[in-house]
């Protein structure tokens, strides 16, 4: 059985950056085996999906820290084995990001067409995705979805067997959903590195 994982990247560095602040990133090759242990899966092949963000001419202080801390995350992210890095760009006039969800979407359902997966899993806490992942489902694929505790994509409780990964000891508000997530708990100083 051939299991892949997509991310959305932009999604996942957001969330580590609320979560750690500028001093600290996700050690990403850390993480990823943390989170194979932890849920007791190991994954054959990795698409990450982000964007830079735009470098202003004259960056403050906390958009230096902002823009070194995301550098750094992104290059621990392309050390990692078996990963296929997709670059989207930002618009110039809206600083939004642009083509990378729906190249994310696209190679959901391309490749479950195609056949190369049995299991995918996403880690997102975007539910623009809903839609690429019931395809893939309806195909006859194992789908699931992994979210960072603060960013939670409820909508797939409903769906998909859902994995939250908690950092901290803050509780997550559930309560109004019957299906519960399985939560994972990994500790941050084991997949953390110093900026």
């Amino acid at each position: 059985m051939k299991t892949f994982l997509f991310i959305d990247g932009t999604n996942l560095y957001s969330s580590q950056y609320e979560l750690f602040g500028p001093n600290k990133y996700l050690s990403f090759p850390k993480f990823i085996k943390e989170v194979e242990k932890s849920i007791k899966i190991k994954f054959d092949q990795i698409y990450f999906y982000a964007s830079y963000s735009p470098q202003p001419k004259r960056p403050t202080i906390k958009e230096k820290h902002y823009l070194k801390n995301e550098a750094l995350f992104y290059r621990s992210v392309k050390q990692t084995k078996n990963l296929f890095f997709f670059t989207g760009y930002r618009s110039k006039t809206s600083g939004k990001e642009k083509e990378v969800d729906v190249k994310l979407a696209v190679d959901i359902v391309d490749l479950a067409h195609q056949n190369k997966y049995d299991e995918l899993f996403l880690i997102s806490g975007d539910a623009d995705f809903m839609e690429a992942l019931k395809v893939s489902q309806r195909i006859g694929k194992y789908t699931s979805v992994i979210c960072i505790e603060n960013k939670i994509m409820f909508k797939s409780l409903l769906f998909f067997k859902t994995y939250i990964i908690k950092f901290t000891n803050k509780a997550i508000n559930i309560y109004k959903i019957r299906k519960r997530p399985f939560i994972a708990t990994i500790d941050k100083n084991e997949v953390t590195e110093l900026v």
